[in-house]
Formats: structure tokens, sequence, C-alpha cells
């Protein structure tokens, strides 16, 4: 089990395999670390994904998050290991980011987290004002104070779990997806004490995202089955169904004002409802075939905000007639929108490729862009939320960090 969920979890740092072609450990570069390298990694890695690579420091990250999922490398080879990987796998030609002026002021600040590759994920903002976030790779929760900087991080029940996704409920229990471990968890924070929750199905791998909608029910997204579920708290009772389509890779989920659960499907071209009586499933087609929508966020009119990771774009679903409207992301094609939220009146999301990664802000009325550079440079921002001040959260999965964009 141990060794099976460390597969699992290397595959969550570097994705899975790519469709286009493959290759062999024979390829791999020269170099003192090349078999143990193509004997530990190549049996999780796709080398197309290795090979995108990353800075020296996004390299020392990686390699701490492998320590943590205890990746088979004697501690006397790590550092020749990662000498290898820093040497033979530089960061990617990445697009430059384009940062707009414009009329709002704002400041954006970092925090680290004191856990090293411990991959940050999904940021939470709690009612009480704090920052919440999960270590996906250093099986813990983790809390932060944004008003004094005090940070407590929560140990996880069972080990490997890969929290995930983030919801509070209205007592404050925070609850997560455990990406690795195939359960929904929830921890209570006066005590510490977890209480998980298998899923149902032996094939219900890789719960993703999750939400609770008005009456108290918790609904969640499980991307590589292909599924989505529903959690009664009060029973621990849960639900799954299957998408319609076939690998579209349920992803963001957010509920609307009419309690209706709204999904991203990011292995296809599609956004679908799920009725929350029935759980049947109705999914809305997006123009281009090769838009795949990786986050949502939903405005007070009820119109469903997308981010177009594959072809760097903005785009607006209307439920009511199914009308889309685009618009490219400022850094152009292979920005890669992830992170989205609708706040203070406008879309906020972060371009995930940019080099540095950005936050942009996106005015529906005047349809105007306007862009910051996250401090540091910062790297993934893979989802966010909005604090009870309107204040969008981030969390940065490479550079270890979770941040708040006060809006002036």
């Amino acid at each position: 089990m141990r060794a099976a969920l460390t597969v699992l979890s290397l595959t969550i740092v570097f994705g899975a395999p790519a469709a286009h072609a493959q290759y062999t450990a024979k390829e791999w570069p020269e170099g003192p670390s090349k078999a143990r390298f193509a004997a530990t990694c190549d049996g999780c890695h796709d080398i197309n994904r290795i090979r995108v690579g990353y800075t020296a420091e996004g390299w020392l990250s990686v390699v701490r998050m492998m320590q943590n999922v205890n990746a088979p490398v004697p501690a006397e080879e790590w550092g020749a290991m990662t000498d290898y990987l820093i040497k033979n796998f530089p960061e990617r030609s990445r697009p430059p980011a384009s940062i707009i002026d414009g009329p709002v002021k704002a400041e954006i600040r970092m925090w680290d987290v004191p856990t090293l590759g411990s991959r940050p994920h999904d940021p939470l903002a709690a009612r009480d004002g704090s920052i919440w976030w999960t270590g996906q790779l250093a099986n813990k929760l983790g809390r932060l104070d944004p008003k004094t900087g005090a940070i407590r991080e929560y140990t996880l029940k069972s080990a490997l779990t890969g929290p995930h996704g983030l919801a509070e409920d209205k007592t404050g229990n925070i609850w997560f997806t455990g990406n690795s471990a195939a359960l929904i968890g929830k921890l209570d924070p006066s005590t510490g004490l977890v209480t998980e929750y298998p899923l149902p199905d032996a094939s219900a791998k890789d719960p993703h995202t999750l939400n609770f909608d008005q009456s108290g029910m918790l609904w969640f997204t499980v991307q590589q089955a292909n599924m989505i579920g529903r959690l009664d708290p009060a029973t621990g009772a849960i639900k799954l169904v299957t998408s319609p389509t076939p690998k579209s890779r349920p992803y963001g989920l957010k509920i609307n004002a009419q309690g209706v659960p709204v999904v991203v499907e990011f292995g296809t071209n599609k956004i679908a409802t799920i009725d929350p009586q029935t759980m049947a499933i109705k999914e809305y087609a997006l123009p281009n075939s090769a838009t795949r929508p990786r986050r949502l966020a939903i405005d007070p009119d009820g119109m469903v905000w997308y981010a177009d990771f594959s072809r760097g774009y903005l785009g607006r679903l209307d439920l009511a007639t199914g009308d889309v409207k685009e618009w490219p992301s400022p850094s152009g094609a292979k920005s890669e929108p992830y992170g989205i939220v609708f706040t203070n009146k406008a879309v906020w999301y972060s371009e995930s490729a940019a080099k540095p990664n950005t936050i942009v802000r996106f005015d529906p009325v005047t349809e105007k862009f306007q862009s910051w550079a996250i401090p540091g440079g910062g790297d993934i921002v893979r989802n966010m939320d909005v604090a009870p001040d309107g204040n969008p959260v981030i969390a940065d999965s490479l550079t270890n960090q979770v941040g708040l964009v006060d809006i002036k």
C-alpha cells in the first residue's frame, strides 16, 4: 500500500503520462545518477513531463517533496540525484508575464509554509479570517493568522493521505479530500482529531475538490475516476455518480446561489451541473474543442467564469442560455490560467505558466484586464478562495507559500 501511494503521489507532482510519444529509460541524459534516476523515476513519470524542468530552487523543492513521500532513493544518493536533475532538466521556456496597470491598487503578501516540500495545494479562507492550506505531500493541513503571522500545522490521521481540496463547515470543522488515500476527511481544529470517510467504490481514485451547499451537504469531484460525489455529514453516507463523458476528469467545483453544484471537466471542453436531489448530470459543451477548463468562479448573477488552462483564455458561460464569451489572457496562449475567484465586482485569477506568475483582475463591465506579478515569482497557484473581507487568498505549490491579495 505504501509503495502504491508513493507512486500516486509522485504522479501527482509531475502529472499523468502525456498522450504524445513515450520515451524509454535509455534516453535519459548521461550522468552519474542516470541508473538510479531511471530505476526510480521512470516507473512513475513520463519523460516528457520531467523534461519541462525547473529552476535550481524548484528542483530542490521537488526533491524535498519526493523525500516527503518516501521515494526509494538512498539518503546518500539524494545530493547527486539533485545535481543530475538541476543540470539536465532546466526550466523550460515560459511566456513572459504581461503586467498591466489599472485603476485598482493591491498588495500581494506571501508567507512561507514551515514544512519544506509541503506542496501547498488548495487554500481556504476561513470565516475567522485565517488562511488554511493543504500540505499535499507533507500529509498536513496548515493554518495561518495573517494578522499575526502565527502558523500551525496539523498532521493527518493516516500516512500519505495526500490532502488536496478544502472546505469549512458551519461549526468550523475543516474538511479535505484525501487525494492519495481515496477518502474525505474532517479535521476538528480545536482538538486536532481527524475523522475519515473512505470512498465506497474501490475505483473511486483521486478525490479532488469539495464544497458545501446551502443545506450542508458536501459535494466533491473524483477526477481520475470520472465521478462526482456527495457526502451527508450527518450520517457519513456517500453517493457517487459517473460523468456521462468518458475521461472528462471532473475538476473544480462550486455551488451556485440555487444550491446547484457546477463542475468544470478538465479532460474535455465541458462544464456540468448536478441536480442536488437526483444527482443527474447536465453538460454544457464549450465552443472550442481544445478548451480545457480547470477552475471556475460564479458571479452574483450566476454567470460561470472558467480558466481555460490549455488555450490561455478566460471564459464565461451563461447557464440559462448556454451562451459563451471568451477573452485571451494577457500573457498569451501558453500562460495557463488556473486558480480563479469572483470578488469585488471582478474576476481574479492566476496565470500559472507566466514568468513570473501573475494575479490578473478582469472587470466584466469594461472588459479590461489589470495584473500584478506575484512577489518572488510565484509558481503554480492551483486554486484560490475569498476571505470574509473580499480579498483573494492563494497557495503556491512549488515555492511552498500561501498568500493574500490585499485589495486597497
